[in-house]
């Protein structure tokens, strides 16, 4: 939602301007409902909370550890802690995540070779090689597939982001505006949690009200044509907006509803308040979340980064694996956890580093829980020191349609497109092993 952001308030010719957008939007997505074919097996998930790390993390810090490396590879995180699943460890500084190891599958052969934000950003959220098309990512064929061209009526946005958006491509791709997620903006870790378009600070509810009766006084076009069916379009988007700022939506936002002993076991900070905002999300109904969890381009002074980042990290993720599992919503909600691509297994110790690592594409980690994926699994190996994958090569195509399978969205299927190019939702990979049928 759009607002005034001198003033908070809706402005008439941004909702006009929306307005028109979102009507020719509905007229796109009427040109691009082609048939699909029935999905290949019935859904087991009904939401995704996609936490993307922003920069691209260390597999070796994290859950590829190398212990026996030696320091020029793990620095002082040489001391890998045993997890509840019997044979797996993982990094030092993730004891919560440890004890939570049974409810997640570690896939450690990740792949794609791509060492540059954009494309590797890309290549991981869509599935395919960066060409002349912008394809969609998985956020956004979330939303078309499952979104409100197919059944969902919820008015918060069936496809939202907390709360930046990573700003490297275009995440509707040729789906077009109708698919963009909305992004909160905002802290969900500060009071109040200044949603964008939701909640203004420093503006009461009474004088947001009275600015809405004197956007009606002077809307003198509307009153001249009550009749107008592209102006009743508009009404009923301004509608929608103040439903979002005054109604149940509001609410939702609003964490102060939340026990102060829930909010500091997620940890009070942004990523740990984001990890309870999407679980409340997914709790509503929303399908598709992705918290956009910053810092992780660490190419200077790595790991005093890390004694603080991968705390923050352990308590909220496994936080949020916990709430889910407690609250019956770990099977049908489906967590991705993964960045861009890793870290350089090797340091870099000279200056200016001092102590970083770089971009590498070749082999990395993710995590994968919930909506219908096995618990307690290790996918896929690495080599000595993390530098390449050994065993079961996994490209990101091919983990993308694992998930579009177990939300009952046919990856083989069309993905319908302004062109009307015949294209799949997710085709299968050459670089990569096939769809993760092991822990389906």
């Amino acid at each position: 939602m759009s607002t005034n952001h001198s003033t908070g308030a809706l402005s008439r010719r941004e909702a006009l301007k929306r307005g028109l957008a979102g009507a020719a939007g509905l007229a796109l997505a009427n040109r691009l409902a082609l048939p699909a074919r029935a999905a290949a097996r019935a859904a087991t998930a009904k939401s995704v909370i996609q936490i993307w790390m922003w920069g691209g993390p260390s597999q070796i810090d994290t859950f590829d550890p190398k212990p026996d490396a030696g320091y020029d590879y793990c620095g002082p995180l040489d001391k890998p802690i045993a997890t509840n699943v019997a044979g797996v460890r993982i990094g030092q500084l993730l004891p919560l995540l440890a004890q939570q190891a049974d409810k997640y599958t570690l896939i450690r052969s990740m792949t794609h070779g791509d060492n540059s934000h954009e494309t590797a950003s890309y290549l991981t959220q869509t599935g395919h090689t960066p060409d002349r098309l912008v394809y969609p990512c998985a956020g956004a064929v979330v939303a078309r597939f499952k979104g409100r061209d197919h059944g969902y009526t919820d008015i918060i946005p069936p496809y939202i982001v907390l709360t930046t958006p990573q700003g490297r491509f275009s995440e509707a791709g040729f789906l077009g505006p109708l698919y963009k997620p909305f992004a909160t903006g905002g802290d969900p870790n500060r009071q109040p949690f200044a949603v964008e378009g939701i909640v203004a600070e420093g503006i009461s509810d009474e004088r947001q009200r009275n600015r809405r009766d004197l956007l009606h006084t002077l809307d003198s076009l509307g009153q001249a044509m009550p009749a107008d069916l592209h102006l009743k379009k508009l009404d009923q988007t301004e509608a929608a907006a103040y439903e979002m700022m005054f109604g149940d939506a509001r609410k939702l936002f609003d964490l102060t509803t939340e026990k102060d002993e829930v909010r500091e076991q997620y940890g009070r900070n942004t990523f740990g308040q984001s990890c309870l905002m999407a679980r409340r999300l997914v709790e509503r109904g929303v399908p598709y979340v992705t918290i956009n969890y910053k810092g992780w381009d660490t190419h200077k002074l790595h790991f005093q980064s890390m004694n603080r980042m991968l705390p923050e990290m352990d308590r909220g993720m496994a936080t949020l694996l916990q709430d889910l599992s407690d609250r019956g919503l770990l099977t049908s909600t489906l967590v991705w956890w993964s960045g861009e691509f890793g870290r350089t297994p090797k340091v870099q110790w000279e200056p200016p580093w001092n102590g970083g690592r770089g971009h590498h594409g070749k082999c990395f980690s993710a995590v994968v829980a919930g909506g219908g994926f096995k618990g307690g699994q290790v996918v896929g190996a690495s080599a000595a020191h993390a530098e390449n994958v050994v065993e079961r090569p996994v490209h990101p195509a091919d983990l993308l349609g694992s998930m579009y399978e177990l939300l009952g969205i046919d990856p083989d299927g069309a993905l319908p497109n302004p062109r009307g190019l015949d294209l799949k939702v997710m085709a299968v990979s050459e670089e990569g092993g096939g769809r993760l049928k092991e822990i389906m």
